[in-house]
C-alpha cells in the first residue's frame, strides 16, 4: 500500500483540508453551498418595488436573522413590513459599541454576543448576502466574506494540533462507502494521537450514519445520544476529549451524554461534503472583512428601509391576542412599562424560542398543539467576550479551539480579516491594536482559577478566568503566546447578568438533546395569519444556526404567500447536500429498517 486515493494524492494531503474543516466544527459552527453552480432563486413578482397603502400589512416580532430574512423576502413581494424588536437589528449576530470606548474621533470598540461564522455548506444565507446592496462588491455583502487559512486545537500539556487549509487535491470521482471510509480515516490521522483501532471504529459510526435512511436518523439516531453513538465509554482519552466531548459542546453548547447524534452527525456531514467540494457556496471556514454591522447588518436594514420596511426599536412583545381564530394583535411593552397594541393582517414570530413561547398565551396554544411542544425545547449559555490588546496578537489564521479548557473557549483574532482598515487608527482610544473575540459554551464547570462556574464569578472574575484558560493552552509550551501586560481592555456581552444569587442571560442558545428535534414546530402554525421562523423551527440544518433561522424564514414567507393567495414568487429553500452515490444505501436502509434490521455497516 502507498498510501494514496488512486489518483496519486496521498491520503493525508487529500483529506488535510477536510481535517482543518472538522477541527473548525469543533470549534465554532454555534455561533453557521455553491458547488457548481447555486440552485436559482424563485424571483419575486414585482423586486424591489415599494409598497403601496393597499398592500398587505405583516408585523415581523424580532429584528434578528430571521426576522431580517423574512422582512427582506416579504418587502420584495409587495408586503408592508414592520419589524419589532426589542433591542436593536441583527439579534444575537449584530455587533455592538463598546460604550465609552472612542476618543479622538475613532468608532468605539466593537463588541459582540459572539464571533460570526459562515461555513461553506450555507446555501441560503449566502443568497441573502448577495442581495444586499454593499459599496464596491458586485456581490453584495457576500464580497465580504474572507476565508481562514488554518484551525488550530489547543490542548493544555499536549502538543497543539495545528492543520491548515490547503487543497484537498482531487476529491474521489465517487463518493463511494470506500473513499469515504478512507477519506475519514486520512481526517483522523491528522488529529495523530487516537489509538488505530479507535480510528476505525470512529469511521465505521460515521459510515452507518452516512448510508442510514431519514427514517432512522428521525428515529433511532436522534434517540441516541452521541457519545453512546461513538462508543466513547470504552475509548481513550484523546478520543472522549476530541471526538465526543469537543465537538459537542463547541458546536452545539451541549453534553456529549445527552447530544441527538442526529444533529452532531448532520453537521459533521455538512462540513464534509463541503470539504470535498461538494454543494458548497465556498471555502469550508469564512468571516467578515468587518465588525458585522459594518459588513452585514447596517447595509442590510438600510437596503430594507429603501424596500419600504419600517422598524419600530425598544420595545419586548408580551401578548398575542386572537379572536375569531386570527392574531388580531399583538401587545408590547416599552422600557418604562406602557403597553401597546399593533395590529397587522399577518403576524411572523420571528423572536428566540426562550422569548416567543412566553408570548403565547392559553388560547393561542390551544389554537395549535404544536406549540405547547416548544415547551420542551432547551437553551442553554453560549456568550462571547471580546479582549483588546494593545499589540497586533495573530495567533493564527483561523479559530483556536480550546479543546481542553473547562469553560468549553473558541477564539478568533479579528483584526486581521479587516482589510482595509487601521484596527488602531480607526476604533477606540488609539492604544488598541486588535481584537481577541472568544465564544465561551460552557458556563455551568468550575474554572481554574476561582473553582467557580462562570455563572457564579463576577463579570471581572470572567474575564479573567477564560483569560487564564486561553493561557493555559497557548503558553504551555514555553513560548509566551498571550501576555497579560497586552490586555487594553474586555467586554462581556450585557445580556449576561452574573455574580448574583440568580444569574441571567437574556440571549441564550437553542440545543440539541435527544429527541427534541419532534418538539421543533413548523414554519406554518394551525392559525392561518400566524407564521413561525427562527433558529429553532424545524429545517433540514437541525442545529442552532444563522442559516437556520435564514431557512425558516423562508419557509415562513413561503406559508404567507400561500395562505394570502400570493401570486409573487416563493422563495427558494436549498437544502444540505446529499451525495447521489449515497442514495442507493440509503434506499436499501430504509428496507433494512422497516423490516426491523440494523445499517448494513452497523457492526456493533
Amino acid at each position: 500500500m502507498d498510501g494514496t486515493d488512486g489518483t496519486g494524492s496521498t491520503r493525508r494531503g487529500f483529506i488535510g483540508g477536510a481535517a482543518a474543516v472538522a477541527a473548525t466544527a469543533a470549534g465554532t459552527a454555534a455561533l453557521g453551498g455553491r458547488a457548481a453552480a447555486a440552485a436559482p432563486r424563485a424571483r419575486p413578482a414585482a423586486p424591489g418595488r415599494r409598497t403601496g397603502s393597499g398592500a398587505p400589512s405583516v408585523a415581523v416580532l424580532g429584528g434578528g436573522v430571521a426576522g431580517l430574512t423574512a422582512a427582506h423576502e416579504l418587502a420584495e413581494r409587495g408586503f408592508r413590513v414592520t419589524v419589532y424588536e426589542k433591542k436593536a437589528p441583527g439579534g444575537k449576530a449584530r455587533s455592538m459599541d463598546v460604550p465609552g470606548s472612542a476618543r479622538g474621533g475613532r468608532k468605539p470598540l466593537p463588541g459582540e454576543h459572539g464571533f460570526r461564522f459562515i461555513p461553506g455548506f450555507y446555501r441560503n444565507l449566502p443568497d441573502t448576502l448577495r442581495r444586499i446592496p454593499f459599496p464596491g462588491n458586485a456581490n453584495g455583502c457576500h464580497g465580504n466574506l474572507v476565508a481562514s487559512t488554518e484551525v488550530m486545537l489547543a490542548r493544555i500539556g499536549h502538543e497543539d494540533v495545528r492543520l491548515p487549509f490547503r487543497s484537498v487535491g482531487k476529491p474521489p470521482p465517487l463518493l463511494t462507502p470506500d473513499a469515504l471510509s478512507r477519506a475519514l480515516t486520512g481526517f483522523l490521522d491528522a488529529f495523530g494521537n487516537i489509538p488505530v483501532h479507535e480510528t476505525a471504529y470512529f469511521v465505521s459510526r460515521l459510515l452507518v450514519w452516512l448510508t442510514s435512511c431519514d427514517a432512522r436518523r428521525t428515529g433511532a439516531w436522534e434517540r441516541t445520544p452521541w457519545w453512546e453513538f461513538i462508543g466513547s465509554a470504552r475509548m481513550s482519552p484523546n478520543y472522549q476529549r476530541l471526538l465526543a466531548i469537543g465537538i459537542t459542546r463547541n458546536i452545539v453548547a451541549t453534553k456529549a451524554e445527552v447530544a441527538s447524534t442526529k444533529t452532531v452527525s448532520t453537521c459533521i456531514e455538512a462540513f464534509l461534503f463541503n470539504a470535498l467540494g461538494r454543494g458548497a457556496d465556498g471555502e469550508p471556514d469564512r468571516v467578515l472583512d468587518a465588525p458585522t454591522n459594518e459588513a452585514w447588518i447596517d447595509p442590510w436594514v438600510a437596503h430594507l428601509r429603501s424596500l419600504g420596511v419600517a422598524f419600530e426599536i425598544g420595545s419586548a412583545v408580551r401578548d398575542l391576542r386572537i379572536a375569531g381564530g386570527r392574531i388580531t394583535e399583538a401587545v408590547l411593552q416599552d422600557p418604562s412599562g406602557a403597553k401597546r397594541s399593533v395590529t397587522a393582517d399577518h403576524f411572523v414570530s420571528a423572536m428566540p424560542v426562550e422569548h416567543a413561547r412566553t408570548t403565547w398565551n392559553a388560547q393561542v396554544r390551544a389554537a395549535d398543539p404544536q406549540l405547547a411542544r416548544c415547551d420542551k425545547l432547551r437553551t442553554d449559555w453560549m456568550t462571547g467576550i471580546q479582549f483588546y490588546l494593545t499589540e497586533p496578537t495573530p495567533i493564527l489564521h483561523g479559530h483556536v479551539n480550546h479543546i481542553d479548557s473547562p469553560w468549553s473557549i473558541t477564539s478568533v483574532g479579528q483584526a486581521q480579516y479587516w482589510s482595509g482598515r487601521d484596527f488602531r487608527a480607526d476604533y477606540g482610544d488609539g492604544a488598541a491594536a486588535d481584537c481577541l473575540s472568544v465564544d465561551v459554551s460552557e458556563w455551568d464547570r468550575p474554572g481554574i482559577l476561582y473553582g467557580k462556574t462562570a455563572k457564579q464569578c463576577t463579570r471581572e472574575e470572567v474575564a479573567r478566568e477564560v483569560w487564564a484558560q486561553m493561557k493555559a493552552g497557548l503558553n504551555d509550551t514555553g513560548r509566551t503566546v498571550l501576555s497579560d501586560a497586552k490586555i487594553h481592555s474586555w467586554f462581556l456581552d450585557p445580556a449576561v447578568e452574573i455574580g448574583g444569587p440568580r444569574p441571567v442571560n437574556d440571549e441564550q442558545l437553542l440545543i440539541h438533546p435527544t429527541g427534541t428535534w419532534h418538539n421543533r414546530p413548523s414554519a406554518r402554525t394551525a392559525i392561518p395569519n400566524l407564521f413561525l421562523c427562527g433558529d429553532y423551527v424545524a429545517t433540514d440544518i437541525d442545529l442552532a444556526t444563522m442559516e437556520g433561522a435564514n431557512a425558516s424564514a423562508r419557509a415562513a414567507v413561503n406559508a404567507l404567500l400561500d395562505e394570502s393567495g400570493s401570486r409573487a414568487g416563493r422563495c427558494a429553500i436549498t437544502p444540505l447536500y446529499r451525495a447521489p452515490e449515497l442514495e442507493l444505501p440509503k434506499a436499501d436502509d430504509a428496507i433494512r429498517h422497516g423490516l426491523g434490521l440494523p445499517n448494513a455497516f452497523d457492526l456493533g
